[in-house]
């Protein structure tokens, strides 16, 4: 069951216009979307989760109509914002409990048994009891998951969820998230290019409301092979270098900046050739090089 998004788009009445014609089709597994604050991810997250109209276009799960059939597609549906608010007195197991019944979980028994399943799938099982204050950042987020699973969603989408996780906790998300997308769609969206590298099969990138490019993440980078050029210059040096050539990125590098730059040929000897990567993918469509 695939996610079709078709010509989606979206203005506030401010005037700014967060989503413009975008379209995607979106495969079961971990999907990817990339782009800086104020892309429009999160106006695309919400229209998706049912919790914002679109002033345009069309989504179908399947044969579920996601923007005029809300309740069905709310069934079938997990969704972790980027801020969620929880009772912070209430132990992780009530709290889910209670969450169960609200999504429909009405026996008692099963109630039970799916709580104390999705509280051992995020390895929380042994906290279960705490109240939700004391829990950290990394296993408040691993509480948002387990919510966002009750009801064996087909589609569960999380925004933003790994800003503020410490290294350990980032890998352990990531591998919750890879497993999940095993068997339903998982959208992912964030400005951090490693959470896509690490667990995405498919990606877009998302900037001023539109779609930039998709595909894989390894195709998108072997597009960029061959065409990625570095070079360490002093810093006074760098307005003449973005002048001159179609900078990707730059970063310090041994108190140095380290250029990177996109061009079919090497732009001069003093240039070596660098491996791309998905960084490299990003910033150049962000920076609309490379495009006529």
């Amino acid at each position: 069951m695939d996610l079709r998004i078709e010509r989606l788009s979206k203005r506030y009445p401010a005037g700014v216009q967060a989503l413009r014609d975008v379209s995607l089709t979106i495969r079961p597994g971990m999907f990817g979307l990339l782009g800086p604050n104020g892309a429009g991810k999160s106006t695309l997250m919400r229209t998706l989760a049912t919790l914002q109209e679109a002033d345009a276009g069309e989504v179908k799960l399947g044969d579920v109509d996601v923007l005029h059939d809300k309740d069905t597609a709310r069934r079938v549906l997990g969704y972790l914002p980027q801020e969620f608010g929880l009772y912070p007195k209430v132990s992780a197991e009530d709290l889910l409990d209670h969450l169960a019944a609200l999504k429909g979980i009405t026996r008692a028994g099963e109630r039970r048994d799916a709580v104390h399943a999705l509280l051992q799938r995020t390895n929380l099982l042994d906290v279960r009891k705490k109240p939700l204050g004391t829990f950290s950042g990394g296993m408040k987020q691993r509480f948002g998951i387990a919510q966002a699973l009750l009801g064996q969603p087909r589609l569960v989408i999380v925004d933003e969820p790994t800003a503020g996780l410490d290294p350990e906790e980032r890998v352990r998300f990531h591998n919750l998230l890879s497993e999940i997308g095993e068997s339903v769609i998982v959208i992912l969206s964030t400005h951090i290019v490693g959470d896509v590298v690490d667990v995405c099969r498919d990606m877009a990138i998302l900037h001023e409301g539109k779609v930039l490019a998709s595909g894989e993440p390894a195709q998108a980078i072997a597009g960029l092979n061959g065409k990625i050029w570095q070079k360490t210059v002093a810093r006074a040096e760098l307005e003449g270098y973005e002048r001159d050539h179609a900078v990707v990125s730059t970063r310090l590098f041994g108190g140095r900046t380290r250029v990177r730059v996109l061009a079919d040929a090497r732009p001069d000897a003093s240039f070596e050739a660098a491996e791309a990567d998905l960084e490299d993918v990003y910033f150049s469509a962000i920076k609309g090089l490379g495009r006529a």
